[in-house]
């Protein structure tokens, strides 16, 4: 076990190191060395495997999982998330553009055709609902923050409807 600094373990008589580890931590351990994702079920404590990715001496492993605890006790620390859905109302014409400018934390969830709209002269376009989403974090720390001109904008037209 040159590699690993912890490892005292003996070997088999076939030269194999025996380690003495809780199997049900390593398998997030094995799945990020075989593809280099962090799969971690939600039945399993990251802390466990945060210990494992340490015995292993798996640097970025190591970096991966403290993050994803810390992102979960700052989520949890907020308490439950809350989202805000806006339904906004366009043409054909107007939906790639209304979705590729979409940000702040906006999310296109559902497109709703509805038909096609009053006809004006020989055009006959097709009108949608679009459904968007974001979450509701408007305190920090008490700070209440001001949405961003886009913000501002989506809002604006989602009144309109």
């Amino acid at each position: 076990c040159p590699t690993l600094p912890s490892c005292d373990t003996p070997q088999d008589e076939t030269g194999a190191y025996l380690i003495d580890r809780d199997p049900t931590y390593f398998g997030p351990i094995l799945n990020y060395l075989r593809h280099g994702k962090l799969i971690i079920n939600k039945e399993l404590a990251e802390e466990g495997v945060l210990e494992e990715a340490e015995f292993y001496n798996i640097a970025s492993l190591v970096r991966l999982v403290k993050e994803r605890i810390r992102d979960n006790e700052n989520r949890t620390s907020q308490g439950p998330v809350k989202h805000v859905y806006r339904v906004l109302q366009c043409q054909e014409e107007e939906l790639t553009q209304m979705v590729s400018t979409m940000s702040d934390g906006w999310k296109f969830e559902q497109l709703i055709s509805i038909g096609s709209s009053y006809n004006y002269g020989n055009e006959d376009q097709a009108e949608f609902l679009c459904v968007v989403s974001r979450e509701l974090n408007n305190s920090t720390n008490g700070i209440v923050k001001e949405p961003s001109e886009k913000a501002k904008i989506l809002q604006e037209r989602g009144s309109r409807m």
